[in-house]
């Protein structure tokens, strides 16, 4: 019975048709249109993520803008320095303001020059006509003043500072005046009014002097005060002064 059973099964499986194979297919649209899906896919995918990644990156470039703070100071040091340089060079360049105030200065340098010499030159000018009237003062006092008792040196004296005509009209008079003196024992003592430069020649300059003798005789006969206007003529000779010519002025 067991065999029976055994055959009918065997022929029931033989006579049972075989099961149909299906192909193996994945599921979803064929490979073709799979790619294309993909491609859409990752194109829409890859916009999507842009769309939502983009106000991200906004922030986050915000962020890492607070964050991490640019170096800006080397770029202001940079701009500092070449402002500094270009205020360097425009300081030393000349402006019209310096050219106008360099020029004053040369100009007010130059005219303190020039009063300096003008200062000079007429202090020199006022020296040398003080020294002319002075030269004539002690001339007209010198004869003027004369005593008995040092008629020799006094009339020496005269001669010390006398040139020209003034002293040749002493040669050969000197001791016979020196000897009236003595003899009629007549003391004048000089002494000057005023006395001022009228005209000056190169080396030469002529001075009027006005001067007052007061004389003294033994017997008071003749005693008073005598007035004399007189023009000297004063001679620089390499800056000794003295004496060429003394003539009375009515």
């Amino acid at each position: 019975m067991a065999d029976d059973d055994d055959r009918s099964a065997e022929l029931t499986n033989q006579n049972k048709p075989a099961p149909r194979r299906r192909a193996s297919r994945s599921a979803g649209p064929p490979v073709e249109d799979r790619a294309e899906a993909t491609v859409v896919t990752t194109t829409e995918t890859a916009a999507a993520v842009s769309e939502h990644s983009a106000p991200q990156t906004a922030a986050e470039a915000v962020t890492s803008k607070t964050t991490e703070p640019e170096p800006v100071a080397d770029t202001e040091s940079v701009d500092a320095e070449a402002v500094a340089d270009g205020a360097t060079a425009s300081s030393r360049r000349p402006t019209v303001p310096m050219i106008v105030a360099g020029v004053l200065v040369l100009a007010l340098i130059a005219a303190g020059i020039v009063l300096l010499f003008d200062k000079n030159a007429a202090s020199d000018r006022d020296a040398k006509r003080n020294a002319y009237v002075q030269t004539a003062r002690q001339t007209v006092l010198n004869l003027t003043t004369i005593r008995p008792e040092t008629a020799k040196e006094d009339v020496e004296r005269i001669l010390a500072g006398a040139s020209g005509d003034f002293k040749a009209e002493f040669d050969g008079r000197q001791d016979p005046f020196v000897s009236v003196v003595k003899e009629a024992s007549v003391t004048t003592e000089g002494q000057i009014i005023e006395a001022g430069l009228e005209r000056e020649d190169g080396n030469k300059a002529q001075v009027l002097v006005a001067a007052r003798a007061n004389v003294t005789t033994p017997d008071q006969s003749q005693s008073g005060p005598r007035d004399f206007r007189m023009r000297v003529t004063v001679t620089d000779d390499g800056g000794t002064m003295t004496a060429s010519k003394v003539e009375f002025v009515p």
